[in-house]
């Protein structure tokens, strides 16, 4: 199963409720992955244990060497079409 982190600031609310949304969505397609909620802090050290990475902030430059999604959308529901394809797309890789 596929690892998808969520990442925000403090790894508390935002990433909390990204998380639960993208959770909620996948189970309605019937989509499989354990999404976790993690804060930037840690990012360096553990990106490497995910396979795709929510990110709640797009200003980080930072190449975490895994894919990155933009992660506002699951706040805003602005463009949460064309995110969930990506990230649809890149679990059936």
């Amino acid at each position: 199963m596929k690892v998808i982190f969520v990442a925000c600031g403090s790894g508390v609310a935002s990433s909390e409720t990204a998380a639960y949304k993208l959770k909620k969505l996948l189970d309605e397609k019937k989509l499989k992955a354990d999404v976790k909620a993690v804060n930037f802090r840690s990012l360096k050290s553990i990106a490497s244990q995910c396979d795709i990475l929510v990110h709640i902030a797009p200003n980080d430059p930072t190449d975490y060497g895994v894919p990155t999604v933009n992660g506002v959308p699951f706040l805003t529901g602005i463009g949460l079409d064309p995110v969930m394809k990506e990230i649809e797309e890149l679990l059936e890789e």
